[in-house]
């Protein structure tokens, strides 16, 4: 019987470790993996907050990617920043690379400091979009739709929203303007949403998950991670 050989990617093949926990696990999670990781392994780290300095220090590998996915990585549809240290080389950053795009979009940066705004951003971004279509559902509800239909247009509305952004690359101020007549239905929305400060909201809520992140990388919360 003959046996196909496989193709080749022209990369070696090599342990990769994926290390997804709650920054207050780290260290356990570090001391049970750090006896059986091999010399070469190439460990990629989704853990909120924590440096690659730290990552190091609790593996003993100096081959760290830190990455933050976020929720739709999931479905194939999620937003990944991600940055390497100085001594993961080519081979492990396209290895490492292939493995992120299996999550959806990528972006790599050289700045580590991209990470923690990324968390705020991209990494946190789903809860706000969620809280967001719960405020619709349940204003639908509230005047009288089904929940199912109330859902129905809801989720309906984001996807085309955000798809049409996507092919259309218009500034949302425009967009947001083009579907605003003066006097009219959304331009009474929006003065109240404006009024509520809704776009404050967002900015300090963003701003503080960026401060919340960066005090994980920078281990004031070590007293948490030890617990």
């Amino acid at each position: 019987m003959r046996h196909r050989r496989r193709r080749s990617t022209g990369l070696r093949h090599s342990l990769v470790l994926a290390l997804a926990v709650k920054p207050q696990r780290l260290i356990q999670a570090a001391q049970s993996i750090k006896p059986m990781l091999p010399a070469d392994a190439l460990v990629i780290s989704i853990v909120a907050g924590v440096s690659t300095e730290t990552l190091m220090d609790q593996l003993g590998t100096p081959y760290i990617v830190r990455a933050m996915p976020n929720t739709s990585s999931q479905i194939g549809m999620g937003m990944t920043v991600w940055m390497k240290t100085a001594q993961v080389d080519e081979r492990m950053k396209a290895l490492a690379t292939q493995v992120i795009q299996t999550l959806g979009d990528e972006v790599f940066v050289e700045d580590e400091a991209y990470l923690d705004m990324a968390t705020a951003l991209s990494g946190t971004g789903p809860a706000y979009v969620f809280l967001f279509m719960e405020a619709m559902i349940d204003a639908g509800v509230h005047m009288g739709f089904p929940r199912r239909i109330a859902e129905q247009l809801v989720v309906q509305t984001l996807r085309g929203s955000t798809e049409f952004y996507a092919v259309n690359h218009a500034h949302p101020a425009r967009l947001r303007n083009d579907v605003t007549s003066p006097g009219g239905t959304s331009a009474e929305a929006l003065y109240y949403l404006e009024k509520a400060g809704f776009r404050t909201a967002i900015s300090r809520a963003i701003w503080a998950a960026y401060q919340r992140s960066k005090e994980l990388g920078e281990g004031r919360l070590k007293g948490k991670l030890e617990e």
